[in-house]
C-alpha cells in the first residue's frame, strides 16, 4: 500500500459521498478482514483513503460479488 504523496487523500465522509453510502457503512468496511475490507490508512485517530485505491476496490468488489 504505497500511496504517492501527490495523490488525493479522502476523509471518511468524502469516501461515503463518493460511494453514496452512509458514513457508518465506510467504518463497517474498515472492520472487515477479507477482500471486502476497504483500503485505508490510519493516521493517528483519523482514516484517509487514496481515491484511486477506493475506485479500484469498488471494481474488484463488484467483480467478486458477480462471480459468487
Amino acid at each position: 500500500m504505497n500511496t504517492p504523496l501527490n495523490s488525493e487523500l479522502l476523509t471518511v465522509p468524502q469516501v461515503a459521498e463518493l460511494l453514496q453510502v452512509p458514513v457508518s457503512w465506510v467504518y463497517g468496511r474498515l472492520r472487515k478482514r477479507s477482500f471486502e475490507r476497504l483500503p485505508g490508512y490510519r493516521l493517528g485517530k483519523y482514516w484517509r483513503f487514496d481515491r484511486g485505491e477506493v475506485l479500484a476496490w469498488v471494481t474488484r468488489y463488484q467483480t467478486n460479488r458477480e462471480a459468487a
